[in-house]
């Protein structure tokens, strides 16, 4: 009966002893009291009440979002600054064995390392230097703590908050400033807008003072035009009279019968030239003319 008790308490430590770790996780196991070794993922055998299980370590990446810790600027401004630390640990033993509850030690030299950047920049700089200031602060921790094992790969500032007196200086000068680039805005659209019209206005009067300039060429041109074809037009019938070879004679007689034609008409004066006075027989035949015609003034 004993015997099976003893085998069975014997069973049960064996199985007891069989440890399997996951994924991403390690265990730091001690013997006697002291670090014997560190098993990772898959089957590993504890010896029973020999050997025990120190720690069980998380490999992955871990995400801390520490409290708003409040800082002093160099121009002497209080302010509340939270922060989030990415960071993973590298050596389980020395997370084990390095530092009494890490998390809260990184904490704390999170807030200290950030009260020391903080206090040497101003109020201005703080808010426009997260690069910077994140930058600084991996660095400083990353090398804060390699003695626990723990790599930092980024430190990320989440939330700047200046006293209340503060945010409402900077909405105001925010405000004005937003106004100064509206007055700005508006006057540069205003300046373009008179330019355009201006632009427009002197284009027009250029287009209508080449109208009118066009209208006097081609009108020109054309008085020009008419009388080249008048004048083309009489020394063309010159021409003719000179191939007709007509003498004065022959011009006086058709002188002549123009004037008849005109005394054909009422009311009609004529005034004979004198080169035609000298030819008798014409001036017979003008006044029988004139007699025969119907008389009109009384």
């Amino acid at each position: 009966m004993w015997i099976w008790v003893i085998i069975i308490l014997i069973v049960l430590l064996a199985v007891a002893g069989v440890k399997i770790v996951s994924q991403a996780k390690a265990m730091v196991i001690e013997r006697l009291g002291s670090y014997d070794r560190t098993i990772e993922t898959g089957p590993h055998y504890v010896i029973p009440i020999i050997e025990r299980v120190a720690s069980v370590v998380s490999l992955k990446e871990i995400v801390k979002d520490f409290a708003p810790q409040p800082v002093i600027t160099k121009d002497n401004v209080t302010m509340q600054i939270d922060t989030v630390v990415y960071f993973q640990i590298t050596d389980p033993k020395l997370y084990t064995y390095g530092v009494e509850n890490p998390i809260s030690a990184i904490e704390n030299l999170t807030a200290t390392t950030l009260r020391n950047i903080i206090g040497d920049l101003e109020l201005d700089e703080t808010l426009t230097s997260r690069d910077i200031i994140n930058t600084k602060m991996r660095a400083i921790l990353d090398e804060a703590t390699d003695a626990w094992g723990i790599k930092v790969n980024r430190v990320e500032v989440k939330n700047i908050l200046p006293p209340r007196d503060i945010q409402e200086a900077m909405e105001k000068q925010m405000r004005a400033e937003r106004e100064r680039r509206e007055s700005i805005l508006k006057a540069e659209g205003e300046k373009k807008a008179a330019i355009l019209i201006a632009e427009g206005e002197k284009e027009s009067a250029i287009l209508r003072a080449d109208a009118k300039r066009e209208a006097q060429i081609r009108e020109a041109d054309g008085q020009a035009q008419a009388i080249m074809k008048v004048q083309e037009a009489t020394a063309k019938g010159l021409q003719y009279l000179k191939e007709a070879n007509m003498d004065d004679a022959v011009l006086k007689y058709k002188s002549y019968e123009a004037l008849v034609k005109v005394s054909e008409g009422r009311s009609t004066k004529i005034i004979i030239p004198s080169e035609l006075q000298n030819l008798a027989t014409i001036g017979t035949t003008l006044s029988e003319t004139m007699r025969q015609s119907p008389k009109t003034d009384k």
